[in-house]
């Protein structure tokens, strides 16, 4: 648990969920798949129940290299980041990130916040060697957050995405530790 000040003064909490997080969980993912469509999941994608988010929950925690982090303010869950990474030896020391901020919070620093907490967790737990990230092309905030985080683009796939009838590409984005 880590108390760190955002932007505009206030506190926001990470910590690594518990199984009695499931449903605020399931209901964060309910929120920010409408407000955006920057991330992987579309609105009413994220469709685990919450026994399997609780199994989730209890397997991320128990693991080597895979982290979930919440971000959480007057006890409400604003900001989620993970790193999940492959369970095969040749591909165990790559983790892959994702950051989730719900819309009213964004602007705050919360996505800086998340994304040194789980570098430094990659750093720290003796397996993971490098992080990956896949981000929109049109996405050019996110996209110099992770420049500014030690990120360099690896590469862009072409019409990767496609959402209400357009393609968009995705850069892939990599962080040697």
């Amino acid at each position: 648990m880590k108390k760190v000040q955002m932007k505009n003064g206030e506190e926001v909490l990470l910590r690594e969920p518990q199984k009695s997080d499931a449903l605020d969980i399931i209901q964060f993912y309910d929120i920010v798949t409408s407000e955006t469509n920057y991330i992987s999941y579309a609105a009413g994608e994220y469709d685990l129940t919450v026994e399997e988010q609780e199994e989730f929950i209890e397997e991320i925690n128990e693991s080597d290299n895979n982290t979930v982090v919440l971000a959480i303010i007057d006890s409400k869950v604003v900001g989620l980041g993970k790193i999940i990474s492959h369970k095969k030896k040749k591909a165990r020391h790559v983790g892959v990130l994702a950051i989730a901020i719900r819309d009213e919070y964004c602007n705050l620093g919360i996505g800086r916040i998340i994304m040194n907490y789980l570098i430094d967790w990659c750093k720290s737990n003796g397996v993971t060697r490098k992080i990956s990230l896949s981000v929109r092309k049109d996405n050019p905030r996110a996209i110099a957050v992770y420049e500014k985080c030690g990120f360099e683009i690896e590469g862009v796939l072409k019409n990767e995405r496609y959402i209400d009838g357009e393609f968009f590409d995705i850069v892939v984005m990599g962080l040697t530790i």
